[in-house]
């Protein structure tokens, strides 16, 4: 296990490259997001295991998100809680080199097009959703349709038009980019705040939602009435939810009972393991696109951790897609 300490940051979310297996990025707040300001950390995992900082950007306040540009691997983008987006490029460390400010509350939410490699997308506590171009100094288009903060939002990576989004309101949503007026589908996925979505990467249809009632229930979108499956074992709120890119049935998530845990939702309810090397809030999570079996994560005890799991260590991987 490779580990990192941001003294005085909170960690809330983490990425893998696209581009590199060894390097990351981890969003950060100073005082637990209430207060103060943020820092994002690129950091490189060194052929010894520690992990070194390649850049480190600060920003007035607290950092929420943060995700890698699909096009180009110098850039990363990240969401605030001043409404701002901030673009940063590692080779401009002093400021971003590109800012958008039209949410009016925080943004929890940042998300690549992993197919339009210029479109970004935003999710904010002002109950909206807004997509932007890195060509053009406004967003394209805004989308509303949730009641409450909504805590995220992410592209399909099998049909690019279409995002999911999930709210306080307990709602899922399933838009179409070029039709901001509707969602196209919705189901009410909680009776709680839903705080995080993720998509399968072998099957379009399938996506998982996680909300502060601990649970995490797997939805297919040919059929949105019921889900597919719950799955039950954390004590408090699911923070980030996450599917593997290399098994189909595999996710993990991160959840406020200190712990990461791996499930299969193809055949157990419960997790298959349960990883817990931190003593305040899991906040982050992802998957390195990379290696199979090996996952970031990141909490408020200040620590970000880069770890694989047992129970995928000897997993047969998926057919390719």
């Amino acid at each position: 296990m490779s580990t990192f300490f941001t003294p005085e940051r909170h960690g809330y979310a983490v990425r893998f490259s696209p581009f590199f297996k060894d390097r990351i990025a981890v969003a950060t707040s100073q005082q637990f997001g209430l207060a103060g300001g943020g820092t994002l950390f690129v950091l490189e995992r060194t052929p010894v295991s520690t992990l070194e900082p390649v850049a480190v950007f600060e920003w007035s306040d607290g950092l929420f998100d943060v995700a890698w540009c699909e096009g180009n691997p110098d850039i990363a983008v990240t969401g605030s809680g001043d409404g701002y987006l901030q673009v940063w490029n590692l080779h401009h460390p002093s400021m971003p080199v590109k800012t958008y400010h039209e949410h009016t509350k925080e943004v929890y939410s940042v998300n690549w097009n992993s197919h339009n490699r210029q479109r970004i997308l935003s999710a904010s506590w002002d109950c909206s959703m807004k997509t932007w171009d890195l060509g053009y100094p406004k967003s394209t288009r805004t989308y509303e349709g949730h009641t409450q903060l909504v805590y995220d939002a992410v592209w399909s990576p099998s049909v690019p038009s279409m995002f999911a989004s999930v709210a306080g309101d307990g709602m899922l949503h399933l838009w179409e980019e070029e039709v901001a007026s509707a969602p196209r589908m919705s189901v009410r996925a909680h009776e709680a705040e839903v705080l995080s979505c993720d998509w399968c990467r072998y099957d379009q249809n399938i996506l998982a939602t996680g909300a502060s009632d601990g649970l995490i229930r797997v939805w297919d979108t040919r059929r949105l009435a019921s889900p597919v499956t719950e799955l039950q074992g954390c004590e408090y709120a699911v923070r980030r939810v996450k599917f593997s890119p290399y098994h189909a049935s595999i996710l993990a998530s991160a959840s406020y009972d200190f712990t990461s845990r791996i499930w299969d939702y193809k055949t157990s309810s419960e997790e298959i393991e349960t990883v817990k090397h931190h003593s305040e809030f899991v906040y982050g999570l992802d998957f390195n696109p990379h290696i199979p079996g090996e996952l970031a994560d990141c909490g408020w005890d200040s620590l970000v951790h880069i770890f694989s799991p047992l129970s995928l260590s000897n997993l047969p991987l998926s057919e390719p897609r």
